[in-house]
């Protein structure tokens, strides 16, 4: 049994977090995940509304009696959700435990302490991580540069950010970015991470709601079948290689703005890529850790490979380094 301070204070039983994943952190994966001993997230706003939050929150109850999250991003937007309402919609069901993203989640986090729930709040940077720790969340994930998703503006690997952070930090920190495996899970923890976090592992597991199609070509791809978008605009995000991501960089690389690429980027032609397993219908967040994936196993069985592996490594491999 590998203990941390993360377990400890989350009240999990394996240090491993499946993080808030839009329009894949649902009811079937997140309950599975929580079943196999590990903390599982729903993304908030993949659901419609707030209501429809509670009943989404409900349905992951009558699938688990684990522990399991919401993850709240916030970002800017011309017509923003109802935050302020999804955070009451969170508090009213009785969560426990949220991961916040995006923006500084300070303005919420009475609300959270108040009704006694633990926040996990999502950052890129050391100064972020420092501010974060600075305003009173109870841990902290950090991402590397492999991370799918958005990787921040500074370009820091893992392997720098990590023990960077854990070194300044005096709360739990949550290595995310390239992990898949027990091989990742022990160095995370030998850099003085409490826990991984993996996204893209997750997505490709039996439970994920999205097409086959998708974690086949998971599979089948490449540490080198990512593409970095928006960096022009200073808002860089990592997804997968295709046809739209490819012609989303042409399009930058000749100077075209966000208005350019629009409708390449919308978000209804990425659900068409999980919904019907069209993989050149959107953009889709895929992290270069696809690298390391090579099967499509169940949550229980890719958290009980991870851990066991992992313990068999620090048990015997490590240890006979040990003169």
């Amino acid at each position: 049994m590998l203990r941390t301070r993360f377990t400890e204070m989350f009240g999990i039983e394996h240090p491993i977090v499946q993080g808030g994943m839009m329009h894949v952190g649902r009811a079937e994966l997140v309950a599975a995940v929580a079943n196999a001993g590990a903390l599982g997230f729903i993304t908030a706003l993949t659901q419609p509304t707030p209501d429809d939050l509670r009943r989404e929150i409900e349905r992951t109850r009558e699938l688990t009696d684990k522990p399991f999250g919401v993850n709240v991003t916030i970002l800017p937007s011309i017509n923003p959700p109802p935050y302020e309402e999804y955070v009451k919609a969170i508090i009213e069901s009785g969560v426990k435990i949220v991961e916040t993203a995006g923006s500084n989640p300070e303005p919420f986090l009475p609300y959270y302490k108040e009704a006694g729930i633990k926040v996990l709040h999502k950052c890129t940077s050391v100064r972020h991580a420092l501010k974060a720790q600075k305003i009173g969340v109870d841990g902290v994930s950090i991402d590397g540069f492999e991370c799918a998703g958005h990787p921040g503006e500074d370009d820091v690997p893992g392997l720098i950010l990590i023990p960077a952070a854990t070194k300044t930090l005096d709360i739990p920190v949550i290595a995310s970015g390239g992990f898949a495996d027990a091989r990742g899970l022990v160095a995370a923890l030998a850099l003085g991470a409490d826990g991984i976090n993996m996204g893209t592992r997750f997505l490709c597991t039996e439970e994920s709601p999205v097409h086959r199609k998708v974690k086949e070509q998971i599979v089948a791809h490449t540490e080198r079948d990512t593409q970095l978008i928006f960096r022009t605009m200073n808002n860089t995000a990592r997804v997968a290689d295709n046809e739209i991501s490819r012609k989303v960089v042409e399009i930058e690389a000749a100077g075209g703005k966000f208005e350019d690429v629009r409708d390449l980027v919308a978000g209804a032609r990425g659900r068409r890529v999980f919904d019907e397993g069209d993989l050149d219908a959107g953009i889709w967040s895929a992290g270069q850790v696809q690298g390391l994936i090579d099967d499509i196993p169940t949550c229980a069985e890719l958290i009980s490979r991870i851990v066991d592996e992992a313990e068999t490594l620090i048990n015997s491999r490590l240890g006979s380094l040990v003169v």
